[in-house]
């Protein structure tokens, strides 16, 4: 399972709502080789599930992911935080042995 935060949930609403995204639309969450770390996390707005995506409803904002980067991020609570020190969306994976500096990329052992 991949869950998002009241606050990363709402932020997520209104970019969708100020790009005009439709209700078809949901958060795609991924993982990939790159960033300083070894593996980035993806974050986009998609509208099609793909063969072999799961799929997450979490209080009614649905989070699909495809198998392959659901190995690294299974239990990764997405959060946003708003203040003047730190805003923007923040990772939180259990599975990480280390994290980058900015916190957009991790490895796994």
């Amino acid at each position: 399972m991949i869950s998002v935060t009241e606050d990363a949930r709402k932020q997520n609403i209104n970019l969708m709502s100020e790009k005009s995204l439709d209700d078809s639309y949901f958060l795609r969450v991924g993982a990939k080789g790159g960033g300083c770390s070894g593996i980035q996390y993806l974050m986009e707005f998609d509208n099609k599930v793909k063969d072999g995506d799961e799929e997450f409803e979490d209080e009614g904002f649905k989070i699909v992911c495809d198998m392959k980067s659901l190995l690294y991020i299974f239990g990764t609570e997405l959060n946003y935080s708003g203040g003047l020190n730190g805003k923007g969306f923040e990772w939180s994976n259990p599975n990480a042995d280390r994290v980058c500096g900015c916190g957009s990329s991790f490895s796994v052992w």
